[in-house]
C-alpha cells in the first residue's frame, strides 16, 4: 500500500476485490468526490474521475449480478422503495419488486375493491393497457429499466418507454396515455448511494395504502422464497414515449381548468427582455426537458446550472434546499433586470424551490400565493390542500377569501379525497400541482405558475407576497431534521415519550413558557399554542431521520421554537 496512489489508497481501504458485498464503493466516493472538488488542475481532476470511474464500473457489475436479498427488507412508503444501490436495489430486487406488482394485477379480478383502488378490473386490462415506465438520472437508471420492461412485456405488458424523464411528466403520461400504472426507477432527492421504484396506478397519483400495504407483502414473499422472476422480453410490447409531449398536451387540455395558457407564457417570454431566469437541475432529469419545456427562450434571458449528467451529484445532497441556491441566487443579483425569477429542481422532477436573487420562496410561501393567484387572478373557486406539517399560510389566506382548507397527513397520496376540487395542492417540502393537472407533485406546473405570476405581477414575486402578507398576515415557518439510530418500535417508542405533553400543558419556548390549545396527531405530533404558533414532531417516510417543523409570526420567535424542538429530541433521546 506504501507505493499505491492516493485514488488507489482510498479504494483500498473500502473495498475487498471480487467481493461485492464486504465493498462500500459509495464510502470510497464521496472520499474521493472530495478530493476531486478541491483540485483545481484538469489533470489531477482527471486522476480522481478515472478513480470515480472505475468504482461505477465495479457497482455496475454488483446491480447486474447480485443476487441477495435487500439488506433492508422492501417497504413502500410515502413515495415508493427506496434503499441503497447494488445492496438493496439491482437488477434482481427490481425484478422481483415488479413481479410482485404483476401479481396484484393477477388478483384484482377477485378482489373488487383492491381493483377499484389499481383502476383496473383484471390484468388483461392492465396488459393492455399498459405501463409508463422511466428512470432518472442515477447510476444504473437504465439498467434497472431494462429490467423491468423486459419482465413486463414478457408478462404481456405494453410498456410505454420514457427513458430518462421526471415523476410529473410520467403521471401526465399516465393521464395522456391511458396507462393502467406508471413506474419511474428513482428515489427522488435522496442521495447519491439511493436508488428507489415509484408506483403509480391509473389515477396517475403515488399509489394508496391497499396497494402499497399489498406490493410490500408480495415483494417479501417473493424474496423470502428466493424466486427469480424470468420472462422472455416482447421487443414488439416496448414502444417509446415522448412523456413530455404527454405533460404538454396534458396542460394544454386542462387550460380552462387551471388557468394557465403555456402558449401565452411562452410566447410572452420570447418576447420580453424586462426578466432573467435561472434554473439549477441539481444534474436531475429536468436538463432533459428544459430545451423542449422552454422551447424560443433566448439564451440570453434562460441561466442554466448543474445541467450536465453527474449521477454523483457533485457530491451535494441533490434537494431544493437554502444551500443549493446558492449559485442561482449569485447569478440574479449580477444581473441587472428588473424581474427575476430563480429556480432548484429535485433529481426527479417532483419538488422545485424559487429565488428572485435576494430571497427565496419555499412550497410554504410559494404554495400560498399560487392559491391566492389562481383564486384571484384567474378567478377560480374552491378549496387549498396543504399537508400539516406546511404553514398556516394558506389558512389565514382561505379563511379570508371563504374557502375551505384539506390539511391531511403528509405525503401527496393523501391529496386523493380533494383531486379535482382543491385549487392547489402542495407540501411543505417543496411539491405542487394544481387543479386539472397531475394527482402527482411536479415542478415543471410550480416553474409555469411562477413565470405566469412573474410576467403579471409587475413588481415580481416578492412585491405579489408583500401584498398578500399585507391582508391575510405575516408567517414565518422553519424545519429541521436529525438522523436517529433507533428504527422501528424503539423509534416509535421514543417518540411515544412526547406523549405527555397535552392540550393546557405548558411547553418552554425561549424564556417564556407557552400553553398548548390544541394538539394534531394524525401524522406525527403537531402542539398548537395560545399565540397560533406551532411546533410538530414526526419520524421520517423515507430516510432514518426525525423531521420537526415550527412556525411563530416573527422571525426571532421561529428561532426559539426550533431551539425548543431540539430540547423536545434531546428529553425524548434521540438527541445527546
Amino acid at each position: 500500500m506504501e507505493n499505491s496512489s492516493l485514488p488507489e489508497k482510498i479504494c483500498l481501504t473500502h473495498i475487498v476485490p471480487g467481493n461485492h458485498a464486504a465493498s462500500d464503493y459509495f464510502a470510497a466516493l464521496r472520499e474521493l468526490l472530495k478530493h476531486r472538488q478541491q483540485e483545481n488542475e484538469h489533470t489531477e481532476k482527471s486522476r480522481w474521475q478515472q478513480a470515480i470511474d472505475d468504482i461505477y464500473r465495479l457497482l455496475d457489475d454488483e446491480i447486474r449480478t447480485n443476487r441477495a436479498a435487500p439488506i433492508k427488507p422492501v417497504s413502500f412508503g410515502t413515495s415508493g422503495w427506496r434503499g441503497l444501490l447494488g445492496k438493496d436495489v439491482h437488477v434482481h430486487s427490481v425484478r422481483q419488486v415488479t413481479q410482485a406488482i404483476i401479481n396484484i394485477y393477477q388478483q384484482a379480478a377477485g378482489e373488487p375493491k383492491l381493483a377499484r383502488a389499481l383502476g383496473v378490473q383484471n390484468i388483461d386490462e392492465a396488459r393492455r393497457r399498459g405501463v409508463v415506465l422511466g428512470h432518472d438520472n442515477r447510476f444504473g437508471g437504465p439498467v434497472l429499466a431494462e429490467a423491468a420492461a423486459a419482465l413486463l412485456s414478457g408478462k404481456g405488458f405494453t410498456v410505454h418507454f420514457a427513458g430518462e424523464t421526471t415523476t410529473g411528466v410520467i403521471s401526465a403520461a399516465v393521464l395522456v396515455t391511458g396507462a393502467a400504472f406508471s413506474i419511474n426507477l428513482t428515489p427522488s432527492h435522496n442521495p447519491l448511494e439511493y436508488g428507489g421504484f415509484k408506483y403509480n396506478a391509473a389515477d396517475a397519483g403515488p399509489a394508496a395504502a391497499i396497494i402499497t400495504n399489498r406490493i410490500t407483502k408480495e415483494a417479501e414473499k417473493i424474496i423470502r422464497a428466493g424466486e427469480e422472476p424470468v420472462a422472455d422480453p416482447a421487443p414488439n410490447l416496448i414502444h417509446p414515449l415522448d412523456s413530455l409531449a404527454c405533460w404538454q398536451q396534458l396542460v394544454r387540455d386542462n387550460h380552462h381548468r387551471h388557468g394557465l395558457d403555456y402558449d401565452a407564457i411562452l410566447a410572452a417570454l420570447k418576447q420580453r427582455d424586462d426578466y432573467v431566469l435561472a434554473i439549477d437541475c441539481a444534474h436531475g432529469a429536468s436538463r432533459v426537458h428544459l430545451d423542449t419545456l422552454l422551447a424560443g427562450l433566448p439564451a440570453r434571458r434562460l441561466l442554466r446550472f448543474r445541467d450536465q449528467a453527474d449521477p454523483t451529484f457533485n457530491g451535494i445532497a441533490p434537494e431544493p434546499s437554502s444551500e443549493n441556491m446558492a449559485m442561482v441566487r449569485q447569478a440574479l443579483q449580477d444581473r441587472p433586470e428588473p424581474l427575476k425569477l430563480g429556480a432548484i429542481i429535485d433529481p426527479d422532477g417532483d419538488r422545485i424551490r424559487f429565488t428572485d436573487g435576494t430571497r427565496e420562496f419555499d412550497m410554504n410561501m410559494f404554495g400560498a400565493m399560487s392559491y391566492h393567484y389562481l383564486h384571484e387572478h384567474k378567478g377560480k373557486q374552491g378549496p387549498v390542500a396543504k399537508t400539516v406539517a406546511s404553514s398556516n399560510f394558506a389558512n389565514s389566506i382561505a379563511a379570508g377569501l371563504g374557502e375551505e382548507v384539506f390539511e391531511p397527513p403528509v405525503g401527496f397520496k393523501e391529496f386523493k379525497p380533494v383531486i379535482g376540487k382543491a385549487l392547489v395542492l402542495f407540501e411543505e417540502s417543496d411539491g405542487i400541482s394544481v387543479i386539472g393537472h397531475t394527482p402527482e407533485k411536479d415542478a415543471y406546473i410550480g416553474l409555469l405558475l411562477a413565470l405566469d405570476m412573474m410576467l403579471q405581477r409587475p413588481g415580481g414575486l416578492y412585491d405579489y407576497l408583500q401584498d398578500i402578507r399585507s391582508r391575510f398576515g405575516e408567517f414565518f415557518p422553519g424545519r429541521g431534521g436529525v438522523t436517529v439510530s433507533k428504527q422501528g418500535e424503539a423509534l416509535q417508542e421514543a417518540l411515544a415519550g412526547l406523549e405527555h405533553y397535552r392540550v393546557g400543558d405548558s411547553l418552554p419556548v425561549g424564556d417564556t413558557p407557552r400553553t398548548i390549545k390544541e394538539l394534531i396527531t394524525i401524522d406525527g405530533r403537531k402542539m398548537i399554542f395560545e399565540d397560533e404558533s406551532w411546533l410538530m414532531i414526526r419520524p421520517s417516510g423515507t430516510e432514518p431521520k426525525v423531521r420537526f417543523y415550527v412556525e411563530a409570526r416573527t422571525e426571532a420567535d421561529k428561532t426559539q421554537l426550533l431551539a425548543a424542538a431540539h430540547a423536545l429530541l434531546k428529553e425524548i433521546g434521540l438527541l445527546e
